[in-house]
């Protein structure tokens, strides 16, 4: 049965016996979490999971069974991260970002366990290096997400993908290494091409419209004002190249 009420440092100490719900979060059997760490209201850590010294984890987040979560490691509110995800140090995930289970995110631009005279390597003998999600941005199952790399908000990585270079906002990427397949608006859906001939893109299921975002190189969603203007293409119309 749960154990209620007990204190947030109680719950944080070392590795967790029963499941504790705190006045703020809950911690299942055998979960990991520093006493430096910061985990936010309403979030959950589930079993074997590892939160290190300095991370901070939003209010909402789901921390899935066997996650290891690095030191300094920042999360906004809603992120979840599936079981057995990898989030290396000093990686940053705005809201509402989704990392799939077993994805990884490395921290090493030049991974060695000894240094040229084969004498181990030490923390002062690397610069870490972290992945940057911004908000909204999901990570497919088994991703890796090469460091340093962005995310654009709203993007989507595929399951399997090997990210090495940024991804533009509301991009739909895959393969090794991954590449831009088409576009994705907030809902997941991919996005179909405006019927009126300009450069917008349109959502199927929202009807929300995207257009081009020069300072990115990405899409950013429209003004709700001028959404009425645009309407999907045909059906015939949305089976063409994508750009």
């Amino acid at each position: 049965m749960p154990v209620s009420g007990l204190p947030v440092s109680g719950a944080r100490r070392g590795i967790v016996g029963p499941m504790a719900d705190t006045p703020s979060y809950r911690v299942a059997p055998g979960a990991d979490i520093s006493d430096d760490a910061t985990i936010g209201d309403g979030s959950a850590i589930w079993h074997l999971a590892q939160v290190r010294e300095g991370a901070r984890l939003g209010a909402g987040c789901i921390v899935g069974r066997g996650v290891y979560i690095g030191s300094g490691v920042r999360m906004g509110d809603g992120c979840k991260v599936q079981n057995y995800a990898l989030v290396y140090e000093p990686a940053v995930l705005a809201d509402g970002v989704f990392v799939g289970p077993a994805a990884v995110f490395t921290n090493d631009h030049f991974p060695r366990a000894v240094n040229p005279d084969l004498s181990p390597k030490s923390a002062s003998d690397w610069e870490p290096v972290g992945v940057t999600c911004e908000t909204g941005a999901s990570i497919g199952a088994r991703a890796v997400c090469v460091a340093p790399v962005t995310i654009g908000a709203w993007a989507m990585v595929a399951a399997g993908a090997t990210v090495v270079k940024d991804v533009p906002p509301h991009a739909l990427v895959a393969g090794v290494p991954a590449r831009r397949l088409g576009w994705v608006g907030r809902s997941g859906e991919k996005l179909v091409p405006a019927s009126d001939g300009t450069d917008a893109w349109v959502c199927p299921t929202t009807g929300d419209w995207y257009v081009p975002d020069d300072s990115t190189g990405g899409l950013q969603l429209a003004s709700a004002s001028a959404a009425g203007a645009l309407r999907p293409a045909a059906p015939d119309e949305q089976d063409g190249p994508i750009a």
